[in-house]
């Protein structure tokens, strides 16, 4: 008569807590992951991405606000009224009489008719209005997910931390507008880089949360290359910073070279520093600013094609390879697109507006997706993912006891998840 077949037991179960014997030559280790059996967490998900897309058509629309110079067309800030624009000839006239009064209409645009400057109005009103449907498709599923406890604790303190990333980032917006009112006929730039950053942080945020919701589990990968990952994102963020600051400055209308600046790689010392006190440069010189824009360009290029060549040589899996060449690949198409932006600055002094939104844009895809990149990755040794409930669950190996035979003759697939 045949044996029967060895059957299988948990390590912690009652019978090998009671001491029976375990053949520790039969005895192996099977990775189990217990994936919950629905996915509640899903609606929650698919609101984070649709944030996600709104806030990069937000950054879209506040870089053609300022490229058709419409960031200063409304000088005030009505968060509830500002929502209607003027209905009537005689509101449309008392709207444009306000921007006539500031130094931009004076020194730029002089000539401007009512009809010009409905288009720069509209720009401007356009990006308000952007914001505040944001704020809007944020809070009402948010109570929405916490009315049906979709959202725990630790889940809620993350989307508030978002929440009032996006509350100050409207005051820092009238922050930056208000710079523009008197004195000079822009921005200033470093507000204009605070306010680009802003959005920036808020964009991470909701990328990182989205991808820790997910029910598929992470990558493991080394210490190094994750330290790296996070290193690309925080490298991508001082970028963008330093663009805002070009931008603000209208850097980019000089030096229309490359890669040589008025003939040398290098501008002279005294035109990088000819700004008093010295770090004024930094923030306001045309030249130091475009200099630093492109060296750090360079430098970032470097970073990430580096990085890619690290992931392959590393354990990490074809996913994370992928991810690490889509990265590069991002990384060349916006130092090129960079570079075209620079090349073809019109001969009235204006910037390519096609040239330069796709320049904006792909900036942010690839900040995108440098956080999904970093996100997907967990320490070595245990594969991590998140329940439907927004809970972390790691895979625990289960000892598998095949020296007793089990009732049906088969292995208990049964596997515990913490």
């Amino acid at each position: 008569m045949p044996s029967p077949e060895p059957a299988v037991a948990l390590a912690d179960s009652p019978a090998s807590l009671a001491g029976e014997p375990v053949a520790a030559a039969a005895a192996e280790i099977v990775p189990k992951v217990v994936r919950p059996l629905a996915d509640p967490m899903k609606p929650v998900r698919i609101w984070l991405w649709l944030l996600v897309a709104m806030v990069f058509a937000m950054v879209i629309v506040g870089g053609a606000t300022r490229l058709t110079e419409a960031g200063l067309s409304i000088t005030e800030w009505k968060p509830i009224t500002g929502v209607i624009p003027p209905l009537s000839d005689a509101a449309w006239m008392e709207t444009f009489n306000k921007y006539k009064q500031i130094p931009q209409y004076k020194e730029m645009f002089s000539t401007m008719t009512l009809a010009q400057y409905k288009v720069i109005f509209y720009w401007e009103w356009g990006h308000r209005l952007l914001g505040r449907l944001i704020g809007l498709v944020f809070i009402v599923p948010f109570l929405i997910f916490l009315f049906m406890r979709r959202i725990n604790a630790a889940l809620f303190w993350k989307l508030l931390g978002i929440l009032t990333l996006g509350a100050i980032q409207g005051g820092i917006g009238w922050w930056m507008v208000k710079s523009g009112l008197s004195g000079r006929v822009e921005v200033a730039p470093e507000r204009l880089a605070v306010h680009l950053l802003l959005a920036s942080f808020t964009f991470v945020a909701l990328i990182w949360v989205a991808m820790n919701l997910r029910t598929r589990a992470t990558e493991p990968a080394a210490s190094d290359v994750r330290g790296e990952a996070t290193g690309l994102i925080v490298a991508i963020l001082i970028q963008i910073g330093l663009g805002a600051l070009v931008a603000g400055a209208r850097a980019g209308l000089t030096y229309n070279t490359w890669p040589l600046m008025d003939g040398h790689f290098m501008p002279s010392i005294e035109k990088l520093t000819s700004m008093q006190p010295l770090w004024k440069n930094f923030l306001e010189n045309p030249t130091t600013l475009q200099f630093q824009h492109r060296i750090f360009a360079y430098l970032l290029v470097l970073l990430v094609l580096g990085h890619a060549f690290k992931v392959m040589q590393s354990a990490a899996g074809a996913r994370a390879i992928r991810r690490a060449w889509t990265l590069s690949v991002l990384v060349l198409v916006q130092a090129a697109l960079g570079i075209l932006t620079l090349l073809y600055v019109l001969p009235a002094g204006k910037m390519p507006i096609h040239l330069a939104l796709t320049h904006q844009g792909v900036a942010f895809l690839l900040l995108a997706m440098a956080v999904v990149h970093r996100a997907a990755m967990a320490k070595p040794g245990a594969t991590a993912g998140t329940a439907a409930n927004g809970s972390e669950f790691q895979v625990e190996p289960v000892v598998l006891d095949r020296s007793n035979p089990g009732p049906a003759g088969k292995p208990d697939e049964t596997a515990i998840a913490t």
